[in-house]
């Protein structure tokens, strides 16, 4: 099979879909893979890594989409992209069709067999995909937030962890997932007070479980939610309904009773977001306002540590991409429950 990687042109997006040791396991399996011209200089991976693994460069991105059976991703394909998506191929990629609909149209059209990463899924519910780029956000979550606090950055000039005499930060985190536990542990460990809501009681006992009193639980629901916006300083958006829109839980109403220079980080501005103020951002400009409250709200966040999410990205899609290749996607599928379309 011939496999295609293009270089991802969302805004400051320096991640790539492969590294060299995926361009070799696929080699050895003799498929060719085509690597656009600089596609791994964001994550400080040169051409000649790929040309020495097995894989072939290419100048241009039209040249890899059109001579690629199947093509592997990091981010949805843009609009720029569509045109270049070809009938019947197969595109291994996050997705997130909830806040692009316009884009499900597009694959419908052209019959693209779409393999999302946030949708595969183990027997125990695990999303193995979504996950490592959950951990980078999660903690991302944590360092972006403390810096929109700062005076400079439009927030209310707080330290997360305070000092001797001076009252630290409240972190308030919406989900006790993978992005809620990381968005804690970096919130923990830099001292500020720490809040997880979230809607599942066994979640709930197993963050009490795990953090101790070093953080508060607290039941999701419209009481507890409007309680704690009013006093949160940094509110961190931690909810995923796997292949679904992410719900509002946070209104308009409860943000306008927070304070002038809180800040507000919505993780899943990607699916639309759980804060109902918030629209996607970029790393070129992540943050505005609204009630005064600072918002940073950019859908690729693992996108500026490019090189850790790269490869933590591509030890969990190597495996499933190589049984794609191998078998095709319906075989794959079979195989592979994870993988079931």
């Amino acid at each position: 099979m011939k496999i295609g990687v293009p270089t991802e042109i969302k805004n400051n997006e320096y991640r790539v879909a492969m590294v060299p040791a995926g361009v070799q396991a696929l080699a050895d399996d003799g498929h060719t893979v085509l690597v656009q011209e600089g596609a791994g200089l964001g994550s400080g991976i040169p051409d000649s890594a790929y040309v020495e693994a097995g894989g072939t460069i290419v100048a241009a991105a039209d040249d890899v989409w059109a001579d690629s059976e199947m093509i592997v991703k990091v981010k949805e394909p843009l609009q720029s992209e569509y045109e270049l998506i070809q009938h019947g191929q197969t595109i291994y990629t996050y997705f997130h069709l909830a806040a692009v609909p316009k884009l499900a149209e597009v694959l419908l059209e052209k019959k693209v067999t779409s393999v999302a990463y946030e949708t595969i899924q183990t027997e125990d519910g695990r999303l193995p995909l979504l996950e490592p780029m959950s951990e980078v956000a999660g903690r991302m979550a944590i360092q972006c937030g403390a810096h929109a606090l700062e005076k400079h950055s439009g927030g209310k000039g707080l330290l997360l962890g305070g000092v001797p005499g001076v009252n630290r930060a409240d972190v308030v985190i919406i989900g006790g997932g993978t992005v809620g536990v990381n968005a804690a542990k970096m919130a923990v460990g830099l001292g500020a007070r720490v809040w997880i809501l979230d809607v599942s009681l066994n979640r709930l006992r197993y963050l009490d479980d795990i953090f101790g009193n070093r953080i508060t639980t607290m039941h999701s629901n419209h009481v507890n939610l409007k309680k704690v916006c009013r006093f949160a300083d940094l509110l961190v958006g931690a909810v995923l309904i796997a292949g679904a829109r992410a719900p509002h839980l946070v209104t308009e109403d409860m943000v306008a009773e927070m304070d002038d220079g809180a800040v507000i980080v919505d993780v899943a501005v990607d699916q639309g977001g759980c804060v109902e103020t918030c629209r996607p951002t970029t790393h070129e400009n992540p943050t505005y306002l609204v009630h005064g409250v600072v918002h940073y709200c950019v859908a690729n966040m693992p996108g500026a540590v490019s090189r850790t999410s790269t490869f933590a990205l591509t030890n969990a899609t190597i495996g499933y991409g190589i049984s794609l290749a191998q078998r095709g996607a319906l075989q794959a599928a079979s195989a592979d429950a994870p993988l079931a379309l």
